[in-house]
């Protein structure tokens, strides 16, 4: 990887269909406080987890591009739905590293585990791409892992209903299929589902007992990243850092729900991206 080291400087591009890649970006700020970060999030087709395959993997190539064309050293992948269809095609050759945030989760989440079956939450696109259980799979052979998709999170999330009474609600109606199963841990398969932890945190323990771990995938992710940069030398040296936020649909709202995920995420510029 020496055209990494050689980049060293510049940039980690993060993208998102919408915001919820902000706790991405946000986790690894705080991992790398070194590194410039340049977040796109695209917001004007969110969400991916209602599309086809293909559309994923079409807006996946052109977030890619754009990321690119700002000389980023790195781009992550901060969204389930294109890491589950569209992760594999996106590097085309090119010399700019791609990580996607289903294989960082999966590990963290064996990590975490006593040996029991492992719960996935996440959007119908996650859940219908079985990604998660192939991940686990191809680590652990003979783990039994329960998807649950949650199509009600994001919009909870987004609209700031964290400890809502309505998303405790929810909440038990997407873990009561789990009571019994012998879960011990749950990964959090979708970027806006960290904002809801603590709300889910008390259901788990509610519903399923308090051994149950919630494995947040932002984290899994930055940890990745770390070790992504420290084994390729492409760490930045200690600098000043710029972070700045895109998006792709009315920035004048997303401001406000971004600082839900992230509250530096400040000053969000507009870009219009063509879809080819």
């Amino acid at each position: 990887m020496t055209a990494l080291r050689e980049r060293r400087d510049a940039a980690i591009g993060v993208f998102d269909s919408g915001l919820g890649g902000l706790t991405v970006a946000s986790a690894i700020a705080a991992a790398l406080p070194d590194e410039d970060l340049l977040y796109l999030g695209d917001t004007a087709r969110v969400p991916y987890g209602t599309r086809s395959p293909a559309t994923v993997v079409r807006y996946a190539r052109n977030n890619v591009a754009f990321l690119k064309e700002r000389g980023v050293k790195l781009v992550v992948v901060a969204c389930n739905t294109v890491s589950a269809h569209a992760l594999g095609g996106l590097a085309d050759g090119g010399d700019t590293p791609v990580l996607g945030v289903i294989r960082p989760g999966a590990r963290a989440a064996l990590a975490a585990s006593r040996g029991g079956p492992v719960a996935v939450l996440g959007t119908p696109g996650t859940v219908r791409s079985r990604a998660y259980e192939d991940a686990i799979h191809e680590l652990d052979p003979e783990r039994p892992v329960h998807a649950i998709a949650c199509p009600l999170f994001v919009p909870l999330a987004e609209e700031g209903w964290t400890d809502h009474a309505a998303t405790t609600l929810i909440a038990r109606e997407y873990l009561a299929p789990l009571a019994g199963t012998g879960v011990d841990t749950i990964i959090l398969g979708c970027t806006h589902y960290p904002l809801l932890q603590r709300t889910l945190r008390a259901v788990a323990d509610d519903v399923l007992g308090t051994h149950v771990t919630l494995v947040d995938s932002a984290t899994a992710v930055a940890s990745e990243v770390v070790r992504f940069l420290d084994a390729t030398s492409g760490r930045r040296p200690p600098s000043t850092t710029t972070h700045r936020f895109f998006v792709t649909d009315a920035p004048e709202r997303t401001g406000e729900v971004a600082a839900r995920f992230w509250p530096a995420a400040r000053g969000v510029e507009h870009v219009d991206i063509k879809i080819l």
